[in-house]
């Protein structure tokens, strides 16, 4: 797994929505290098895909402009069709400052403060144990230009970075079980980059899902093929709807 994502310089118009491609592999990319990285190491910490139904929610969210969490994370049903609740992380700061690893590294550096043997926290240490919670196995991102925020009036023109996660984090339990890297995997998972991987636990197959050698996961090369099997079937209609004319009116003459 890549240790270093690609950063941007960005400015307030050119912040990436939640279907660019480069904003999606480096949320996914730099999470997964975390939760790779944990000290003590993991036993059953699962990789994490992309949502597009949680980006979708960050989205609207950050839209708001609100330093806060959103009020409905916990209302089953109402935010995700698979998820009872959600967790969520938010990083405001200048867009001049902003990438998507800057932020993540923000909360993951958390971690000094907090005593996996305890549990105790000697700060703010609950953005740093989501991005480490085992369980949660989908993530979705997005950020938003705003001019001022609810929460934080004395900054001005700032990006704001939310993401969702699915199901929630931060119960009052150990974020991972301690051990050997994918020795509580499930017996169906596979060992990816010191995570847990499995194939039916991710079904979303497009925006840096989990990838298969058999597995297509382009959505470029899905469009593709479908325009080649709708191209082949019109052709093969074509030429049996000529044959059957005909042999309907054999006496048929097409005039140049």
């Amino acid at each position: 797994m890549a240790s270093l994502v690609s950063s941007y310089a960005y400015t307030s118009n050119t912040l990436p929505d939640i279907k660019n491609e480069d904003f999606i592999k480096d949320c996914v990319t730099v999470h997964n290098k975390f939760r790779s990285e944990v000290n003590p190491t993991a036993s059953n910490m699962l990789y994490m895909t992309w949502d597009p139904a949680l980006a979708q929610t960050a989205n609207t969210w950050a839209k708001t402009c609100q330093f806060k969490h959103n009020v409905q994370l916990h209302s089953p049903g109402k935010l995700h069709p698979n998820f009872t609740s959600l967790g969520e992380n938010i990083w405001t700061g200048t867009v001049s400052i902003f990438s998507v690893s800057s932020a993540i590294t923000s909360w993951y550096n958390e971690i000094q403060y907090y005593d996996f043997s305890t549990r105790a926290c000697k700060h703010v240490c609950g953005h740093y144990t989501q991005v480490v919670w085992a369980d949660s196995y989908k993530v979705g991102c997005a950020v938003q230009f705003c001019p001022k925020v609810s929460g934080l009036e004395k900054f001005s023109n700032v990006a704001h970075f939310i993401c969702n996660y699915g199901p929630a984090g931060n119960y009052p339990t150990w974020p991972y079980k301690r051990g050997p890297t994918c020795s509580a995997c499930n017996k169906n998972d596979m060992c990816l980059d010191k995570l847990c991987a499995n194939r039916e636990r991710d079904k979303v197959t497009r925006y840096n899902s989990l990838q298969y050698p058999d597995w297509p996961v382009s959505l470029r090369n899905r469009y593709t093929s479908l325009f080649l099997i709708v191209k082949a079937f019109t052709l093969i209609l074509t030429v049996i709807i000529t044959i059957l004319v005909m042999h309907k009116y054999p006496y048929l003459e097409i005039l140049e």
